[in-house]
């Protein structure tokens, strides 16, 4: 009986490592591939496909019926996400490469059709997408007869063009976001004016004298307020107690009231008057303009996520945020649940334009962060492609080994699972907004 245990025992330890072994070596060759090695138009019926399917449209309707801007938002990722895809694909055909899969998620299958040479369709999880480009490295074998439409056999501009388009349509997406906002509803910028937006503070001097949102205040004891910062500059410039005289326009008649500052609860020393503002507002641009703002805009907010990517790869940051009662918002990660969250915020404070920027900045950043310079990411492939080119020699051509690469990569996916969950528990137990 004692041995008829250890013989069943060690039966499920070897079940277990040769499971695992296959599990690995799938995960070696879609590392290799950059997808799915099967190209299988049809699959049985999957549970877990089903109860994922039934998962993605419960929370299209909590999200239709919490914040339809989160909706919005949602519906304009899952549109980047296939145009970065469509990118990929696109840029593949057109420079003599074989394409056999179109997916948006990742998993069993969902929904797939076959229309010559593609297969396309959906899969369970919701997680991004992919495209299949035959003969992505040294272990990802094609059929003899592909060989010459694989993607290691073309030169490198052409491999560097087909793994960067993914990212150069990102921020096509958010150069376009941009120039469309500006030009048809306004960028935000200084307006000139400071205007109250909120209803004074109950019991402050500017509820005494009667101070409403909607009120702009042109000036404080004749001088000229042209911004937020002004108007803060003039009151704290005066002690608590002092009467000042704030000149206001409501509704284009001018009036002049007089206030006694009341004692600011952060600092007593300084003057309040306990009035919410603001001075900035979406200005309508020219077309030229447009684009202009468009293209600086753009380019600090490449700069920007350039400068964020040590925070988001650095496990500290996710383990403090984690630990903290109030994680830091500047380094907590976060994902596509907080993403969603601000856009919501930002709908319903702007509208449409206020979810539509929220995009173009993401797109920024889904662009940058996708060219990080190591697998599983476009920027890993980049980097290899632009390693071989430099180890090649006149008429011989240096071809990297993946297998090589294969540990980091896996390194650096079990690095992003850790800081995703992270991002996802903070998302929910400290939400934006």
């Amino acid at each position: 009986r004692h041995l008829a245990c250890r013989c069943t025992g060690a039966s499920v330890c070897a079940a277990s490592v040769v499971c695992m072994s296959n599990m690995y070596r799938k995960f070696r060759e879609q590392m290799a591939a950059g997808g799915d090695t099967q190209d299988l138009v049809e699959e049985p019926a999957n549970r877990g496909g089903t109860v994922s399917l039934i998962a993605v449209l419960a929370l299209v309707v909590w999200l239709a019926m919490r914040n339809p801007w989160m909706l919005v938002f949602v519906v304009g990722l899952i549109v980047s996400i296939f145009l970065h895809e469509f990118g990929h694909y696109w840029t593949a055909r057109k420079t003599g490469m074989k394409v056999t899969q179109f997916y948006m998620g990742f998993g069993p299958r969902l929904w797939s059709r076959k229309r010559g040479e593609l297969e396309y369709g959906v899969r369970a999880f919701p997680l991004g997408a992919f495209v299949r480009i035959v003969g992505m490295s040294n272990l990802d074998d094609c059929d003899p007869a592909d060989e010459d439409r694989s993607y290691r056999s073309k030169s490198y501009p052409r491999r560097l063009l087909v793994i960067t388009a993914g990212s150069l349509m990102h921020m096509v997406i958010a150069l376009a976001l941009f120039v469309g906002v500006y030009a048809a509803a306004g960028r935000l910028g200084e307006t000139g004016s400071v205007r109250i937006v909120y209803a004074p503070v109950s019991g402050s001097p500017a509820a005494q004298i009667g101070l409403r949102e909607g009120d702009v205040i042109s000036a404080i004891n004749g001088e000229v307020l042209k911004s937020r910062e002004d108007l803060v500059a003039a009151i704290t410039s005066n002690a608590p107690g002092k009467l000042i005289t704030v000149q206001i326009d409501r509704g284009g008649e001018q009036q002049t009231l007089e206030a006694i500052l009341a004692a600011n609860p952060v600092d007593a020393t300084l003057g309040y008057l306990g009035v919410g503002t603001e001075s900035v507002d979406y200005i309508k641009q020219s077309l030229p303009s447009a684009v202009v703002y468009a293209v600086r805009d753009g380019a600090q907010a490449i700069v920007g996520s350039v400068q964020a990517l040590p925070k988001i790869f650095n496990p500290a940051n996710a383990i403090n945020s984690i630990r903290d009662s109030a994680a830091d918002p500047s380094t907590r990660p976060s994902t596509v649940v907080g993403a969603s969250q601000v856009g919501g915020e930002a709908g319903k404070r702007d509208g449409l334009k206020g979810v539509l920027m929220m995009l173009a900045y993401v797109n920024v950043f889904v662009g940058v962060f996708n060219m990080f310079p190591s697998l599983p990411f476009d920027g890993g492939h980049a980097a290899v492609a632009t390693y071989e080119r430099l180890r090649s020699r006149k008429g011989v051509r240096y071809q990297a080994d993946f297998g090589k690469m294969i540990p980091l990569a896996t390194a650096v996916i079990a690095l992003l699972i850790m800081i995703t969950f992270a991002g996802l528990y903070l998302d929910i137990t400290q939400p934006f907004g």
